[in-house]
């Protein structure tokens, strides 16, 4: 099965890759694209496909563009780190809808149905780790949330515990992952805002955009913005401007109201 995958993350990529690979080692990740322009360039090749991994955010804009620019028959299996998307998402040929960061029992999920989508003969270990998330999630319907409570970072020659409530907000800036505690002070970790979305109270924590992730206490002033987007005075103030997006800007002032 050839598939391509359109991804700006380059773990992300990297990550989907690994999945895949331990699912189905017969896929065949026959490109990688990481813009609505490249993807647009690579599909009106024609290029033998079976299946398409897209994500939702791309560098220069969103990825429903490039159904605009070009004729895609391939199905695909949408991944994002917002939610919101999702209508929208199935209004194109669309099989399914994943929420980054991946996780495993869902990927398979996802495959089984593409499978049964196209009468293809199953891959047994899908199917096993699909019935697995299925008595899973069940096991964990009436399981209260754990979200991280502190993170062990390293400074200088030793290790620090940080709790979470002391952090004001986490960033990413060239492809590192860092967050900046209510005291000013500026530490790095190893996981990638995706990763952390799942990591951290939402009614604490509010993915801005891909770059930021705020603490509610950390919003000082909410500011109207261009093209119904928001700008955010945070404190301690960070070095770029800090804009929650269109899409996300009703879900945003429903937060702060909480």
């Amino acid at each position: 099965m050839n598939v391509l995958i359109i991804e700006d993350e380059e773990l992300a990529a990297l990550r989907l890759t690994k999945l895949l690979a331990e699912l189905a080692p017969d896929i065949q990740i026959v490109n990688v694209t990481s813009s609505i322009e490249t993807s647009v360039e690579y599909l009106q090749t024609k290029p033998s496909l079976d299946l398409i991994f897209m994500d939702i955010e791309l560098a220069d804009g969103q990825s429903f563009e490039i159904f605009e620019q070009t004729s895609i028959s391939t199905p695909v299996i949408f991944t994002t780190s917002y939610d919101e998307y999702a209508i929208k998402a199935f209004k194109v040929n669309s099989i399914d809808y994943l929420l980054k960061p991946i996780k495993q029992p869902e990927l398979a999920a996802s495959l089984h149905k593409y499978q049964l989508l196209n009468r293809q003969p199953e891959i047994p270990t899908i199917q096993v780790v699909a019935i697995d998330s299925l008595v899973e999630q069940l096991r964990r319907q009436n399981e209260p949330a754990e979200y991280r409570r502190r993170f062990l970072v390293r400074h200088l020659s030793q290790w620090l515990p940080i709790e979470v409530g002391e952090i004001a907000f986490f960033h990413s800036e060239d492809r590192v992952t860092l967050f900046r505690t209510f005291r000013g002070q500026k530490y790095s970790l190893d996981y990638t805002l995706d990763e952390l979305d799942s990591m951290l109270d939402p009614t604490l924590f509010f993915r801005a955009n891909r770059q930021f992730i705020v603490h509610v206490n950390a919003v000082q002033q909410i500011h109207a913005y261009f093209n119904h987007k928001l700008k955010l005075t945070l404190n301690p103030c960070p070095a770029e401007e800090v804009l929650v997006s269109r899409e996300r800007a009703t879900d945003f002032k429903k937060w702060m109201g909480k």
